[in-house]
C-alpha cells in the first residue's frame, strides 16, 4: 500500500467495489482511488485483483485487496468487521458483482445457475446492505451504488433469469433507500451501464464487435463523478456515452 494519503475530491473517504477484479468494477475502483478514495476491492480472481490493486498503486492511490466470494455469505460479515476495524466508517458501496445465467426460454431455466446467479445477484446484495448499513451510517454521507440492467425493469424474451434477479435487485436497493432516507444520511442510486464493453457483454452477445460499445471506464467515469459530487436519493439513470 502507497504510504502517501492521495490527495483529491475523495481524500479521506473509504469505498468498497464489489467484483473490481475486472470490467466495470476494476474501472470504477481506479477512478474511485484517482480522485483520492481509498478503495477495497473484493473479487474471487486474485491475481485479477493483485493487478487492479499495483495499477491503483502505480498511479498514487490507495488500495486493499480482499480476495472472496459473495455467495459464502459469513464473508461479508468478516469483512465488514475488517473495514469497521481499520476505517471505522464505509463512505461508499459500489455493487457491480453480478452473474448471468445462460439466456434461455422460461422454461428452460436450469434450476443450478439460477440459484447461483439469485445468491450473487440478490441474497448477497441484502447481506451486503445488511453487514454495511451501520458503516455507512458512521460515514458522513454514506452512500450505495447499485449497478442494474435494463431487463430488470424491462423483460425480455430469453433474459428471463438474470431479468428476475435484477428486478429483485432494484426492490431490494429502492426499498432500503425509502427506509433509511429519514433516519440518516444514506443516499442510493442505481446505475444501468448500458451497452459495455465487458466479459458478460460479450457471453451474451458473441457475435457483437465490442468495438461498438463504450469501454468500462466510461461507466467507471460516470460513478466516480456521482461518487464526488453526490446525489438525490433514488437516483437512477442510464449510461449512455458514445464509444
Amino acid at each position: 500500500m502507497a504510504d502517501e494519503t492521495p490527495q483529491g475530491p475523495l481524500s479521506g473517504q473509504v469505498a468498497l467495489v464489489t467484483g473490481s477484479s475486472r470490467g466495470i468494477g476494476a474501472a470504477t475502483a481506479k477512478a474511485l482511488a484517482a480522485k483520492g478514495a481509498h478503495v477495497v476491492i473484493t473479487g474471487r480472481r486474485v491475481k485479477d485483483l493483485e493487478a487492479v490493486e499495483d495499477a491503483i498503486h502505480d498511479a498514487g492511490g490507495t488500495a486493499t485487496i480482499a480476495p472472496m466470494d459473495l455467495t459464502e455469505t459469513d464473508s461479508i460479515g468478516r469483512l465488514a468487521q475488517a473495514i469497521a476495524e481499520r476505517f471505522e466508517k464505509l463512505d461508499l458501496l459500489v455493487i457491480s458483482a453480478a452473474q448471468l445465467p445462460t439466456l434461455t426460454p422460461v422454461t428452460q431455466i436450469e434450476q443450478k445457475p439460477f440459484n447461483e446467479a439469485l445468491t450473487l445477484n440478490v441474497l448477497a446484495t441484502q447481506a451486503l446492505i445488511a453487514a454495511f448499513d451501520p458503516l455507512l451510517k458512521r460515514a458522513e454521507a454514506g452512500k450505495i451504488i447499485g449497478l442494474t440492467s435494463s431487463v430488470g425493469a424491462e423483460p425480455r424474451p430469453f433474459w428471463g433469469a438474470y431479468g428476475a434477479t435484477k428486478a429483485a435487485f432494484d426492490n431490494l436497493l429502492e426499498s432500503h433507500a425509502k427506509e433509511v432516507e429519514r433516519i440518516s444520511e444514506i443516499r442510493v442510486a442505481i446505475i444501468d451501464p448500458g451497452a459495455t464493453r465487458t466479459s458478460m457483454r460479450a457471453r451474451a452477445y458473441p457475435g457483437e464487435d465490442p468495438q461498438t460499445v463504450k469501454p468500462p471506464e466510461a461507466v467507471a467515469e460516470r460513478i466516480a463523478e456521482l461518487a464526488e459530487k453526490g446525489f438525490a436519493n433514488l437516483h437512477r439513470e442510464r449510461v449512455e456515452i458514445s464509444s
